[in-house]
């Protein structure tokens, strides 16, 4: 009899807080709630601001297993349970987790009562722990069993079930092209009989449409608690090889161990063959061709639901991906659903996987132990998709400041996943004010950066100088870009869109922009945009709007794709479409309005009530009019596009209103503002000033306001910052990084001004 799992997902009794009693048998629920999983108790809050809650709380569930489970092995599976969980049977402790997004398993066998009835209790806490990755993140920390959980039930002769939460077996693709792919297949088996066993070990790999194309098997004898590391090779002739988005041919690998005439466990694995490489000066190859890594990132919650999602919400990102035309996702920023990567692996998605060392190093992880688990985890479980092309070691953990501890961190994250898995290389995402010549840049084999000109700072035009810069000063690095983007929120519009504004329209420029200057070097192995969806993000209230990262191309609900989304898909997709942008900006004062239609089309036109207007085609896919009119009123709007495939149209309308709605304009935009009511200083120009028993522009931003003085002059000089909703993710940073991030109205006459009056504090 092989294997079978178990489904616990249904029925369980849950409660907010801690309970002495929790892991004890008999009726205790009177304060408990019946849920089923997956399931969070931050569904809500988790996107409504920073008091969500951060704690402990509970979860217990019967089950019975009957006389099928006697003489085997039974194994609970947790998917994702956020951050610790603490597992209990039949009160007595089996093991704990540390770590909220990989797959972990623990041996029940030992705990079960003999009457088939069992109590399965889970403590899952998601307070802020300093030994637990991530530390602080630009996201909400959603608490819960936010995954499936199931038993698993083997022989005593099985996969590995403890192998760091993978299927215990692992395809390495030693040599592939079009004529011919040479295999090896590693199988971990255990024996846990009593004495010892005589079993084989068979694979047999087959195509798409399920005919056998290779076998092998290997015969050995396990003696009682061993394991064994059984290695099988294949020979393939002209393989049907994995090309992304246009052909993601899946084989499968099934393995299986026998005695005589019993199966006694069997494990089915799908994998692609494909090979890849990053070139600094040519950008991505795979199977030898070129090929431009259109990239969105993704986080995994949504509206209403938190991280506790269903695969047809699974099913729904990753269509909406398709439909903009993306054939790469970085799924930022820790480990996703293994669901998630199959589907990955089966639309043709290339993927950057990573881990959640991101922002701050673990104050009490003082060896790393944690990220390493994490990332040892993330590799055995994933080893296997051929959509994953490279293994994310750390994101913006220069936000933390420039620790020793930190580079070396990242330095021994990189050796283990090259240990881990030879065959991929590792990346990193950098902050993007790292210094282009800074040794974090040479850690990893690729280097990807977040760059926000245009909406942080500067204007988005900048990314071009500092990609041209770093690309002259490291011309072997293979770069990405790994992020970049703006906040739109439909509610807010302007016919004169700004940086700081909020508006839809202003993200959808700011995407024209910034992507008119990526398209244009084929080098960078990968582009980005921050983000596919709206996320919750705790810290942050912006726009009026608390709770939430607004940068989505689509909405946290996934009820609205904004007006960049069709941006890009007339810059990637191939299905004819036209879309009239500004549809929300629907109420509009002014006599003439410019209107702005993005369409993948050859021929496009537009007529207002009728009539028809000129477009000026103002780059790839954006067709503008100037100046329609609008007659007081309601107004139509028609679009049509033409193409060899299909001829498409949309349709919208405007009303023509006597004053601007202000409700289209978004509260004033928290930051960093310098006071008007003091004068500075005059000055001749003087450098700043570096006196060794005072302060400086280079102390960190938590160093400058744990002292009373040093607080008042920044006070002084840049407002109560400090107040900002998202001033943690640079506490740590020092204040020349910080100023340097902030608006041009820092100035260097206010830089000298407050570097003086800093200098003259003296030290404790």
């Amino acid at each position: 009899m092989a294997r079978s799992v178990i489904s616990i997902n249904t029925g369980w009794w849950f409660r907010r807080g801690d309970d002495d009693r929790a892991m004890l048998s008999g009726a205790i629920h009177e304060h408990w709630q019946r849920v089923d999983l997956p399931h969070t108790w931050n569904a809500v809050d988790g996107a409504e601001g920073p008091d969500y809650y951060r704690g402990p709380c509970w979860y217990r569930k019967e089950f019975y297993l009957g006389p099928e489970a006697r003489g085997r092995r039974v194994f609970i599976e947790c998917q994702g349970a956020n951050t610790v969980a603490t597992v209990y049977l039949n009160e007595r402790h089996v093991g704990e987790h540390r770590g909220g997004y990989s797959t972990f398993r623990f041996d029940l066998t030992d705990h079960l009562d003999s009457s088939g009835e069992n109590l399965l209790a889970i403590r899952v806490d998601n307070s802020p722990l300093g030994d637990v990755y991530p530390q602080m993140a630009d996201f909400t920390f959603f608490g819960g069993l936010y995954r499936d959980v199931q038993l698993v039930v083997v022989d005593p002769v099985h996969f590995d079930l403890l192998d760091h939460g993978s299927k215990g077996i692992y395809i390495y693709q030693d040599a592939v092209d079009d004529s011919h792919a040479r295999l090896r297949v590693r199988a971990r088996v255990v024996n846990e009989h009593r004495e010892a066993a005589t079993v084989t070990v068979y694979a047999e790999l087959r195509d798409a449409d399920e005919r056998p194309v290779a076998h092998a098997g290997q015969e050995l004898v396990l003696s009682q608690g061993e394991l064994r590391e059984v290695w099988l090779a294949f020979e393939l002739a002209h393989p049907h090889l994995w090309q992304g988005r246009e052909d993601p041919y899946l084989y499968r690998a099934r393995l299986s161990i026998t005695s005589y005439n019993d199966t006694l466990d069997e494990v089915e694995v799908t994998f692609g063959l494909r090979t890849c490489q990053f070139d600094p000066d040519r950008g991505f190859f795979l199977n030898g061709r070129p090929l431009r890594l259109r990239g969105v990132a993704r986080h995994q919650d949504r509206a209403g639901k938190g991280w506790a999602i269903s695969p047809e919400d699974e099913l729904e990102d990753l269509e909406i991906i398709k439909d903009m035309g993306a054939n790469a996702v970085r799924l930022a920023h820790y480990q996703h659903s293994q669901s998630f990567y199959e589907l990955c692996d089966r639309e043709g998605l290339l993927v950057w996987a990573e881990v959640p060392v991101i922002s701050a190093l673990a104050p009490l992880d003082l060896d790393g132990a944690n990220a390493k688990q994490q990332l040892v985890e993330l590799i055995r479980q994933n080893f296997n998709h051929p959509s994953i092309i490279c293994w994310g070691v750390q994101n913006e953990i220069q936000i933390g400041g420039d620790k020793p501890e930190a580079r070396q961190l990242v330095q021994e994250l990189h050796a283990l996943a090259k240990r881990e898995d030879p065959t991929r290389p590792t990346a990193a995402a950098n902050v993007m004010f790292l210094d282009v010549r800074d040794e974090y840049n040479h850690i990893t084999d690729l280097v990807g950066y977040n760059l926000y000109y245009g909406w942080y700072t500067g204007r988005v035009e900048d990314m071009s100088e500092w990609i041209d810069r770093f690309r002259a000063d490291n011309p072997k690095v293979p770069l990405s870009i790994s992020e970049y983007g703006a906040e739109g929120i439909v509610r807010y519009h302007s016919s004169d869109p700004r940086p700081g504004d909020y508006s839809e329209d202003y993200q959808a420029l700011y995407h024209e922009r910034a992507w008119s200057i990526l398209e244009e070097r084929p080098y960078l192995w990968a582009t980005y945009v921050w983000n596919m969806f709206d996320f919750a993000s705790a810290m942050r209230d912006e726009g009026g709007v608390r709770g939430r990262n607004n940068k989505g191309l689509v909405t946290y609900d996934r009820k609205i794709r904004k007006d960049a989304f069709y941006f890009y898909k007339a810059q990637w997709s191939e299905e004819p479409f036209v879309y009239i942008a500004g549809r929300r900006y629907l109420e509009r004062s002014e006599e003439r309005t410019a209107v702005k239609i993005y369409s993948n089309c050859q021929q496009v036109s537009l007529e207002v009530n009728g009539q028809p207007c000129d477009l000026v085609r103002e780059r790839p896919g954006v067709f503008v009019c100037p100046a329609v009119e609008l007659q007081p009123g309601g107004n139509v709007l028609r679009s049509v596009g033409t193409s060899p495939k299909a001829t498409v149209s949309d349709t919208i309308v405007l009303y023509r209103v006597t004053s601007q709605n202000p409700s289209y304009v978004a509260p004033p935009r928290k930051g960093f503002e310098v006071p008007n009511w003091f004068e500075l200083p005059e000055d001749e120009g003087e450098p700043l000033s570096e006196d060794a028993g005072g302060y400086s522009i280079h102390f960190t931003m938590r160093e400058l306001l744990d002292d009373e003085r040093s607080r008042e002059v920044l006070y002084r000089y840049l407002g109560k910052l400090d107040e900002h909703p998202s001033f943690s993710m640079v506490l740590d940073m020092p204040l020349e990084t910080v100023l340097a991030l902030a608006p041009s109205r820092i100035d260097d006459r206010l830089l000298r001004a407050l570097a003086k009056d800093l200098s003259r504090i003296r030290r404790c």
